[in-house]
């Protein structure tokens, strides 16, 4: 089987990721599962080829990268198939390959279960949301939907920077303008700096990587901009941690004081495993009050997951609340709900009452 064939039929089984590993059969991620197709190995000589075409398919892209540092993401499209996302890497002296299949079409936020709380964030004209979860989780699917409904509903200039562009945005309502790292400008830094300068009025930050991109975001959302970022991490206070941890310590007083006035939203996300063998995406959602800004401000992170607990008529929604209306919804197994909760013990007693 050629490139465009494997591709062609992932696309057609509904899978969403495609393995390429020498020494092992090609194998899709269908409903959350890996299954080998077929049981011939692929041989390092034939893996190269393959990721040779997979460099052709996407405008003749240059291997120099993976060549010269050892790994290469990049997206690229195939007429009337579908759009992917490519991390090319060496394993054992050999060249690899995990591919994202990426539907032409936006994602639909019904079909996806987003509450509507999360699709409500398209409605902020300033500050930041950050959008949390594991690699793979679905975040990069979420900030679609949201920068899809502001398309729809708002007249805005919206700005991407994405490393690499996954989901395709026609303007509608809103001016898109996408720009993907390396190709169109040499980090999330400059192009971070520069998207100041184009009369934004949403800038979409891929991933915040570094202590300079999060502080340059934050004084962006302060100047009245909607910041939207993913950051890889589980848990809305784990989040804060994450940023404020991001800078030097004699930094962090008044980074905690600046973050307090600036964030507005915490997504946190995973994707579990459904009885039907399927997957469904579990969400913890903060929406920050008085009370948790003041937390942010004192270093008392400790204390917000009980503001989140008990604040759901704001909107807000634990991880473990979460995953138990799904366990009692028969969605998902007690096993799911323990595994993936942040505190096993805990939800076993939970689930018991």
């Amino acid at each position: 089987m050629n490139v465009m064939e494997l591709l062609t039929s992932a696309v057609e089984k509904d899978a969403a990721d495609i393995f390429l590993i020498p020494g092992m059969p090609f194998s899709y991620k269908i409903g959350g599962r890996i299954i080998y197709q077929g049981d011939d190995r692929i041989m390092p000589d034939e893996m190269n080829e393959m990721i040779k075409q997979i460099y052709e398919l996407a405008k003749n892209r240059s291997m120099e990268k993976v060549q010269s540092h050892g790994d290469d993401d990049f997206s690229f499209a195939i007429p009337g198939v579908s759009r992917f996302r490519a991390s090319v890497f060496r394993q054992r002296g050999s060249l690899a390959g995990i591919i994202r299949v990426v539907r032409f079409e936006l994602p639909d936020a019904g079909q996806l279960h987003l509450p509507k709380s999360i699709i409500d964030v398209s409605r902020l004209t300033k500050g930041m949301v950050l959008v949390t979860g594991p690699a793979g989780s679905g975040k990069s699917t979420t900030l679609a939907c949201i920068i899809d409904e502001i398309n729809r509903t708002r007249n805005a200039h919206v700005i991407t920077l994405e490393d690499p562009i996954e989901y395709l945005h026609r303007h509608k309502m809103s001016v898109v303008t996408q720009r993907e790292i390396v190709t169109d400008t040499d980090s999330y830094v400059s192009g971070l700096r520069a998207s100041l300068r184009q009369a934004p009025d949403v800038i979409l930050l891929g991933e915040m990587r570094d202590y300079e991109t999060i502080s340059i975001a934050m004084t962006a959302a302060e100047t009245g901009h909607l910041i939207l970022s993913t950051l890889h991490t589980v848990g809305a206070a784990n989040t804060i941690d994450r940023v404020i941890d991001a800078f030097p310590p004699n930094q962090q007083q008044q980074i905690r004081t600046q973050l307090s006035m600036v964030l507005d939203a915490v997504i946190c996300q995973q994707l579990v495993p459904t009885l039907d063998g399927g997957e469904r995406p579990v969400f913890e959602i903060m929406f920050l009050n008085n009370a948790i800004r003041n937390m942010i401000r004192e270093s008392k992170i400790h204390q917000i997951d009980g503001v989140i607990a008990t604040s759901q008529e704001e909107g807000m929604v634990s991880m473990d609340n979460s995953l138990i209306r799904l366990f009692r919804q028969g969605v998902i197994s007690r096993e799911t709900a323990v595994t993936y909760s942040s505190n096993g013990e805990l939800m076993e007693r939970k689930l018991s009452r």
